[in-house]
C-alpha cells in the first residue's frame, strides 16, 4: 500500500514472477534444432542403442547375452548446413557390434567406419508412404540420391534413424570370426576351432539298400 501525491490510497498488488524459460534445448543428442544449424554435433553411441538397432537379427539373438569381450557402442560425428529448408549432413559413424559367428557361434566384433552424406526435408515435401509402396511393388528403381533422404518435422533434425541404420548396415549376411573357422561338430555340437571332433559322418541313408549289395568281379 502507498500514498499519491493527492493523499489517495493504492494498494498494490505483487503479480507471481512469470518464470524464465531457457532456451530451447533438443531432449535427445540426436535431436539437432533446425535454428541451430549450421551446427556440428558429436554423438556418443551408446550400447543400449545398439542393441536396440539390431535386436531381432539371428546372429545377434544367437548370442543371448553372451557377448564375450566384444562392447556395443560408437560415435557419430556430422556437420550440418542448411539451404532454405534443406538440411545438408555429413561426416563419419563408427562403431562395433557383437554378433555371432555364423559357423560356431561365437561372439565376435563388427566394426566399420563409414562417411555420409545425406539429405533432410519436410517430411511434407517427401511423396507419401503409400506411393513408395507402389514405387516398389511396381520394381521402380530409385536414384542413389534418392535413398539418403531423410524426413524432418516440428523444425527438428532426428539423427537417431541415420545412425541406426549404419549399424544395421554393417551387419554381412554370413560374418565368420576367421576365414578357415571350422565350424561346430552337427553330431556332437563341439566347436572345432577348439580341438579336433572325433566324430565319424553317418552314413546317407540314401545308400542303406545297398550296403549288403555285392558287386561283380
Amino acid at each position: 500500500m502507498c500514498l499519491d501525491s493527492e493523499g489517495g490510497v493504492h494498494i498494490l498488488l505483487r503479480l507471481p514472477r512469470q518464470p524464465v524459460r531457457p532456451p530451447h534445448l533438443p531432449s535427445s543428442p540426436y535431436h539437432v534444432a533446425v535454428r541451430d544449424v549450421p551446427v556440428t554435433r558429436h554423438v556418443d553411441v551408446a550400447p543400449a542403442f545398439v542393441a536396440e538397432a539390431v535386436a531381432g537379427m539371428p546372429l545377434r539373438e544367437a548370442l543371448g547375452d553372451d557377448h564375450g569381450p566384444v562392447v556395443d557402442g560408437g560415435e557419430a560425428d556430422v556437420e550440418l548446413t542448411a539451404d532454405g529448408d534443406t538440411i545438408f549432413a555429413q561426416g563419419a559413424i563408427k562403431g562395433t557390434i557383437a554378433i555371432a559367428c555364423s559357423r560356431c557361434v561365437t561372439p565376435m566384433a563388427i566394426s566399420f567406419d563409414e562417411r555420409i552424406r545425406v539429405t533432410f526435408v519436410p517430411a511434407a515435401e517427401l511423396a507419401p508412404a503409400d506411393a513408395a509402396a507402389t514405387a516398389e511393388d511396381d520394381g521402380v528403381e530409385l536414384a542413389s540420391d534418392e535413398l539418403d533422404v531423410f524426413p524432418y518435422a516440428d523444425e527438428l533434425i532426428d539423427l537417431a534413424p541415420l545412425v541406426r541404420e549404419q549399424f544395421v548396415l554393417a551387419v554381412p549376411y554370413a560374418p565368420l570370426c576367421r576365414e578357415d573357422c571350422q565350424s561346430l561338430c552337427p553330431q556332437c555340437g563341439a566347436d572345432k576351432n577348439v580341438a579336433p571332433c572325433t566324430c565319424t559322418r553317418p552314413a546317407d541313408p540314401r545308400f542303406a539298400a545297398l550296403a549288403g549289395v555285392k558287386l561283380p568281379s
